[in-house]
């Protein structure tokens, strides 16, 4: 069997594997080969599967394959960020070569009137929920004639607060019609949504991309004014490709970022904070570059599916498993192998302990190497907002109290041999 008869038994259409034998595809992925043969039947898909599994060609054969051009906003499809939208909107660019469709990625950062011109005429529609509820709120979007819903990584818009906004937007969609969920985990939240919003869901999942053979998992435990000083070390010593380092907040992965450049390590920053044409050009060096450092938060790099990631730094502790496993996801895949390393100090230990209390985590401690201790230049000051100043906010605490980066210390790092693992000490 050739690789594109592998295709065509699932069902799809010859306008699709045309395209898919332009672009040298081999054989469907197991979510592919899963869910779209459910998804050409008519049925509703609750897809566990993690991004870079293949999902949006999955969902996007049936839908591409059935939508007609012209007929108004047939397919709406929900994603927590711009970079997804975009992406997504992208492949299915690319897979409806030789069946000319209107696809139209709708997100915030944008100007409002392009996308009122393009809703007119378009065919399926790629959004992120707040986008879209202000086209709801104008008038300018119709979504009486959809018939296609997708929510494509349920689990993170969840996370983000979007679960209102998006029930709202389910509520303006003609009950009769077929939906796809594809999430990650299959949380309590995404079951809800499913229960109220979906028509007997078929429910599939694939094993994460990830090998464990390949992935090496190590931590190292480090007094908190040293952890910029080891991260550099490491970045210096390893032998690495495409890097990412993940900081918990915007501002300590400028922090970082800043510092590592002046440390002769190219580093670039990806997070919210930031305008859509940069980010997007932010990526777009990323990929194209072999050995690169990319700092950036949760948020802005979930459903980025990006290739060749050799290490995956956690600068600040995840705050659990499930974050923990979709860091770590970025590398050792498609055969590669690829090292994941967590960075800890005394104010991560909580969180580092919620991560290995997943039994599946194998996490080994690593001896610290000596190193350089850095003089690096006092963290700047935050401006101030226009926020109403809250006592007791617990937030706030936490970005006083958060690790970024080294200060002046008179410490020197002579206790590799002799100095204890003060993270094992608190876990017994």
């Amino acid at each position: 069997m050739t690789n594109i008869e592998s295709f065509a038994k699932l069902g799809i259409g010859k306008e699709i594997l045309a395209v898919l034998e332009e672009k040298g595809f081999e054989v469907p992925t197991e979510i592919q080969k899963k869910a779209i043969p459910i998804a050409l039947q008519g049925k509703d898909i609750i897809g566990g599967s993690a991004t870079g599994s293949g999902k949006t060609l999955a969902f996007g054969a049936s839908i591409l394959e059935k939508t007609e051009k012209g007929k108004g906003i047939q397919t709406l499809i929900l994603t927590p960020t711009r970079e997804l939208a975009e992406q997504v909107a992208c492949s299915l660019s690319i897979f409806s070569k030789h069946k000319p469709l209107k696809i139209t990625p709708i997100y915030g950062g944008m100007a409002l009137f392009p996308q009122f011109q393009a809703l007119k005429k378009t065919d399926i529609v790629i959004g992120t929920p707040g986008r879209i509820l202000d086209h709801l709120s104008r008038k300018t979007i119709d979504l009486s004639k959809v018939k296609y819903l997708v929510l494509d990584e349920a689990d993170r818009m969840l996370d983000m607060g979007f679960l209102p906004d998006v029930e709202r937007i389910i509520k303006t969609c003609p009950k009769k019609r077929q939906t796809f969920l594809f999430s990650a985990t299959i949380s309590g939240g995404v079951l809800h949504i499913a229960k109220r919003h979906m028509n007997h869901p078929l429910e599939i999942s694939v094993e994460s991309k990830v090998d464990p053979s390949k992935l090496e998992q190590i931590y190292y435990d480090v007094p908190s004014n040293e952890k910029f000083s080891l991260l550099v070390h490491l970045l210096k010593k390893e032998k690495s490709g495409l890097v990412m380092v993940f900081s918990n907040t915007k501002r300590n992965a400028d922090f970082l970022s800043n510092n590592l450049n002046k440390n002769k390590i190219n580093a670039m920053a990806l997070h919210g904070d930031l305008s859509q044409n940069k980010r997007k050009s932010i990526l777009e060096q990323f990929h194209k570059s072999e050995s690169l450092v990319l700092v950036c938060t949760d948020i802005a790099a979930r459903g980025l599916d990006i290739k060749n990631v050799s290490h995956v730094y956690n600068y600040d502790s995840p705050k659990d498993s499930t974050d923990y496993i979709h860091r770590i996801g970025r590398t050792a895949r498609a055969g590669e192998e690829g090292k994941a390393i967590t960075l800890i100090s005394s104010q991560d230990y909580k969180s580092f302990q919620n991560v290995n209390a997943d039994p599946s985590i194998k996490i080994k401690n690593q001896e610290t190497p000596k190193f350089e201790i850095l003089h690096l230049s006092i963290e700047p000051r935050r401006r101030f907002s226009n926020r109403p100043f809250r006592r007791g906010n617990s937030n706030s605490r936490d970005r006083r109290n958060s690790n970024s980066g080294d200060r002046r210390s008179p410490r020197s790092n002579s206790r590799n041999s002799s100095r204890s693992n003060s993270y094992s000490r608190n876990r017994r």
